[in-house]
């Protein structure tokens, strides 16, 4: 069979630390590189990340790099502008941060002409944003079932249909059929494609051997602002399609708000004082018990307070971020 032509689309902006690694690992793909093209949407950087996607350029000339500009400097608005810039019949896309095992783009174009899905995807690995005992805790805690549920691209480790995939890989022809990323949407712009793609009868495939390493935010402080963010944004989402909603995704808001309901009612009631103990207790005694084991399987003592405390600001953020969108309802489309 024809390898068709496969363009890979990265969203960018402040990648000077990883876009060369993630350059690196994709000449180094067991696809033809001569059937590959990489159209970079870069939000105007202001570091040097430019300066090292030109000197990439300059050392590898047969590789085919191209850089569009995303003035609006947003992520769906960047991936449009690749989309609409690049010439293959796959779209590939890829975060600036991450790095794609060798046979990434093999398997995932091979499943797509298999008619496994209409997006392929796979499971990313996480890997510490920050070589500290905090950003080794929040890397763990993103891959954990207590913080990211049924989340199948963080753990899963068999092939299957998906609600979702991290990146993805497509046919051009979907986009012509359903629609680009929806540009009002600064996050979750991925799952709300998927959620058209699959209200269209497509399919979402996950394969655990299409892997790809990805960095997490490396203190606590980035973390909270990116789950606020996240929450925030789902629920903008989810005024269009409520049927999309998860049991991972309802639970931090009706954890937070059930806290903050306590939390009032203790003022005046003793009963919810010694029942807000209770919840709060059993919730930290659970991610301590599920700290457990990865502080022991990698021998980490910070663990065992980093990837509570790292789970717990994932929950509350993401809790916290969607309860503030409903709150602003009218604010933001």
């Amino acid at each position: 069979m024809t390898e068709p032509l496969v363009s890979v689309i990265i969203p960018c902006y402040n990648e000077e630390k990883t876009i060369g690694l993630l350059l690196d690992a994709l000449e180094k793909q067991t696809y033809p590189l001569d059937h590959m093209e990489v159209v970079i949407a870069d939000a105007m950087s202001t570091d040097g990340t430019r300066e090292v996607i030109a000197g990439y350029l300059q050392s590898r000339p047969d590789f085919s790099i191209r850089v569009v500009d995303n003035p609006k400097r947003i992520i769906p608005a960047g991936l449009n502008a690749a989309i609409r810039t690049s010439r293959g019949e796959i779209i590939l896309r890829l975060d600036a941060h991450s790095i794609p095992a060798a046979s990434y783009i093999e398997l995932s174009v091979k499943a797509l002409q298999e008619g496994k899905g209409q997006n392929v995807g796979g499971v990313i690995e996480i890997n510490p944003g920050s070589d500290t005992w905090i950003g080794r805790s929040i890397a763990v805690a993103t891959a954990h079932p207590l913080g990211v549920g049924d989340a199948k691209y963080r753990w899963a480790t068999e092939a299957g249909p998906a609600d979702t995939v991290a990146f993805g890989a497509f046919s051009r022809e979907l986009f012509e059929r359903i629609g680009y990323y929806d540009e009002t949407l600064l996050i979750n712009e991925d799952y709300e494609l998927n959620t058209r793609l699959r209200r269209s009868g497509g399919t979402i495939w996950i394969d655990p051997q299409i892997r790809a390493i990805y960095y997490s935010r490396g203190d606590l402080s980035s973390l909270a602002r990116q789950y606020f963010s996240y929450g925030f944004w789902k629920f903008k989402m989810l005024k269009r399609y409520p049927s999309s909603l998860r049991w991972r995704q309802a639970l931090p808001p009706v954890f937070v708000a059930g806290i903050l309901m306590l939390l009032l009612c203790s003022i005046f009631w003793s009963f919810a004082r010694i029942l807000l103990g209770l919840v709060l207790g059993t919730y930290l005694l659970v991610l301590l018990a599920g700290a457990v084991l990865p502080a022991r399987k990698n021998k980490d003592g910070g663990m065992l307070l980093g990837i509570p405390l790292a789970i717990a600001t994932m929950h509350l953020s993401w809790g916290s971020g969607f309860i503030w969108s409903l709150l602003h309802l009218g604010n933001v489309r």
